[in-house]
């Protein structure tokens, strides 16, 4: 039997199985050319005919950004210092400090800030230099032709204050070592974390279906800060992080109406939001 052939039947016999568990986070497809994240000449929403490649408008193989944690990096950033935060609002129910904009969240507002155009790239294809000039086509006008998110529910400007925070502490802290007590979190109304070494650094996430760390669980991505105060004490080293990409994937084709916006999972229920809130 073709290799192929037998890794497709398992495929299927694993899909099946999901599907017949009943499980609400049974499967997760992931076709990028097939999301709105496709901008090339071969996507279906804003799109240049500039290229026919995909992967460009984010990755590079080589001479990628690498004054980031995301992968082969191939864009101009906006500067952490531009962005307002949750923490700006003064609520007393935030009980987690917020970090300056960052690790993969600072990724994704390369684009959704409104302010870098989405032909802002290190290596245009086959070239080795920048794209630039590249026209764009937005047939909802949420974007400009120079290629600059304009308006609709991805372009989150700067401001950040309306938005799920990003760059905190998942239950405000205190899970290093507590993974499985939530009751020991500095804000106990979260469920337990699970986390898995990689190249001998702990990453952390919540789990939502069957157990091994996957792209449809809640991934919380490790930065350290050390100067961050919460509940009083300094907190210091490695710690689990919500970020921009914890509840969104940008590759994923949505299962339903309810996981919209490439969440990792669908939202029926309140599924993703309870996932993390223990409410």
């Amino acid at each position: 039997m073709k290799r192929v052939k037998y890794i497709s039947m398992v495929a299927t016999a694993v899909a099946m199985t999901a599907m017949a568990s009943g499980s609400a986070f049974a499967m997760v497809d992931s076709d990028i050319a097939s999301t709105k994240h496709n901008l090339s000449a071969t996507g279906g929403g804003n799109q240049t005919g500039d290229t026919t490649e995909i992967c460009v408008f984010c990755h590079t193989p080589h001479g990628a950004n690498i004054t980031q944690v995301v992968p082969l990096w191939n864009r101009n950033m906006t500067a952490p210092t531009a962005f307002s935060t949750y923490a700006d609002l003064g609520s007393s129910t935030l009980d987690g400090s917020i970090a300056a904009v960052g690790s993969v969240s600072l990724a994704c507002l390369s684009c959704h800030d409104g302010q870098v155009a989405m032909d802002s790239l290190l290596n245009a294809p086959g070239s080795g230099n920048p794209a630039t000039g590249w026209t764009f086509t937005s047939p909802d006008s949420t974007m400009s032709a120079d290629g600059f998110l304009s308006s609709g529910i991805a372009m989150l400007g700067t401001d950040l204050r309306d938005d799920h925070p990003v760059g905190i502490l998942y239950a405000a802290g205190n899970v290093v070592g507590n993974e499985g007590t939530p009751a020991n979190f500095t804000d106990p109304d979260f469920f337990g974390v699970e986390v898995t070494t990689i190249n001998g650094t702990n990453y952390w996430y919540v789990e939502t279906g069957s157990a091994g760390r996957d792209r449809a669980d809640m991934i919380l991505y490790t930065r350290t800060d050390p100067n961050l105060a919460t509940g009083g004490s300094v907190i210091s080293g490695t710690q689990p992080y919500v970020e921009c990409a914890s509840c969104h994937d940008p590759h994923v084709v949505a299962v339903d109406a309810n996981q919209v916006s490439f969440l990792r999972i669908s939202n029926a229920g309140s599924a993703l939001c309870l996932a993390c809130h223990d409410k």
